[in-house]
C-alpha cells in the first residue's frame, strides 16, 4: 500500500522516528523555555547538561549495576543539584544584567563540561542497553513499533504536560510567575522568590538530564550528543517563543514530526528545514508562534 506514491511502512517509519526526535526536542526545549521565560537567562548548556543525563545512567549501569529505571529518577536528581550548585555560585549574580552574559557564562561552561567528558571517555561513543521490561516491538500491520521508542513519546509528553500544568494550573507556578514579574511583592507575602529561582533552574536543568537518559539506549553515548542537538532545541524554542511553555511542547512535536516528512519526500532538505521554518517565522512574527510581543 502506498500513499502518494510512498510506501506506507516508509512513511510510517520516518513518521515514527519523528515522533521520537520531536519528543525529546519538545522536552529539552520545554527546560530552556523554563528557564529563559522565568530566569531571563539562556541557558547554553543545556546540551551538555542533556549529556551528563546520559553519561550518569551510563556509569551507573556499567560501574555500579544500577539499572535503568533507578537512573532515570537518579539522574535528573544529580543533575539537578549540579545545577543548582551553578545557580547560586554563578547564574545569581548576572540577574540584573544584560542577557548576553548568562549566554556567554552558561556556553563557556558548555564547553568546560564536555571538554571534562571528552577527555575521559573520548568521542567513539558508548552503547547503552534497552532495559529487558521495554525490549522487543508490537507489529501494527504496516510496521514494526519498538516499545522503547513508544515509551520515550509516552514518558516525554507526560512529562511535558505534566510540566505545563504545574507552571500554569498550581499554586507553586503562580508562585513561580509572579516571583518573575515583581519579585518585592511577592516577597512582602512571604514567599522566598530566590529559592523558587534556584528550583527553577535545577529543574529545567534535571529536565535535560531525564531526556539524556530516554535517549541512552536510543543513540549512543557520547560527550558531542549534547552540542550535536542543542542548536535545533533553540530553534525549536525561537519558533515556539522564547519562554512560551506550551509553545515549546507543541513545536518540538510538530517540527519533528514535520522533519520526518521531509526525510520522505524532499531528503536532502532533511537537515535545514526547522531552520528554513524559524527564518519564515521570524520575518512574520518575530515573537514566535506563541510568544508574546
Amino acid at each position: 500500500m502506498e500513499i502518494f506514491g510512498v510506501p506506507t511502512a516508509l512513511l510510517g517509519s520516518q513518521l515514527l522516528i519523528g515522533l521520537i526526535n520531536g519528543s525529546f526536542y519538545a522536552i529539552l526545549s520545554l527546560g530552556l523555555a523554563i528557564i529563559f521565560g522565568l530566569l531571563n537567562i539562556i541557558n547554553f548548556a543545556h546540551g551538555a547538561q542533556y549529556m551528563m543525563g546520559a553519561f550518569i545512567a551510563w556509569l551507573a549501569l556499567t560501574k555500579f549495576n544500577v539499572n535503568y529505571w533507578v537512573a532515570l529518577i537518579a539522574a535528573p536528581l544529580l543533575v539537578g543539584l549540579f545545577g543548582v550548585i551553578l545557580e547560586r555560585t554563578m547564574l545569581r549574580k548576572l540577574y540584573k544584567l544584560d542577557h548576553l552574559y548568562g549566554l556567554l557564562l552558561t556556553f563557556g561552561l558548555a564547553l568546560i563540561i564536555e571538554g571534562v567528558f571528552r577527555d575521559q571517555f573520548g568521542i567513539s561513543g558508548e552503547s547503552y542497553e534497552v532495559p529487558e521490561a521495554l525490549s522487543g516491538g508490537i507489529h501494527l500491520g504496516f510496521m514494526f513499533l519498538p516499545i522503547y521508542r513508544a515509551w520515550v513519546i509516552v514518558a516525554s509528553l507526560t512529562v511535558c504536560f505534566g510540566t505545563w500544568y504545574m507552571i500554569e494550573k498550581t499554586r507553586l507556578g503562580a508562585y513561580l510567575r509572579a516571583g518573575t514579574e515583581n519579585s518585592q511583592m511577592v516577597q512582602a507575602l512571604g514567599i522566598n522568590v530566590p529559592l523558587l529561582i534556584t528550583f527553577t533552574y535545577g529543574y529545567g536543568v534535571a529536565l535535560a538530564a531525564f531526556a539524556g537518559v530516554l535517549a541512552a539506549p536510543v543513540f549512543q553515548v557520547n560527550p558531542l550528543m549534547g552540542s550535536n542537538l542543542i542548536i535545533v532545541v533553540f530553534a525549536v524554542v525561537v519558533i515556539g517563543g522564547m519562554g512560551s511553555i506550551l509553545g515549546s511542547i507543541v513545536t518540538g512535536i510538530g517540527l519533528g514530526l514535520i522533519e520526518g516528512l521531509t526525510k520522505v519526500f524532499y531528503p536532502e532538505a532533511s537537515a535545514v528545514v526547522v531552520f528554513v521554518i524559524m527564518v519564515i517565522v521570524l520575518l512574520v512574527r518575530p515573537a514566535g508562534l506563541f510568544g508574546k510581543a
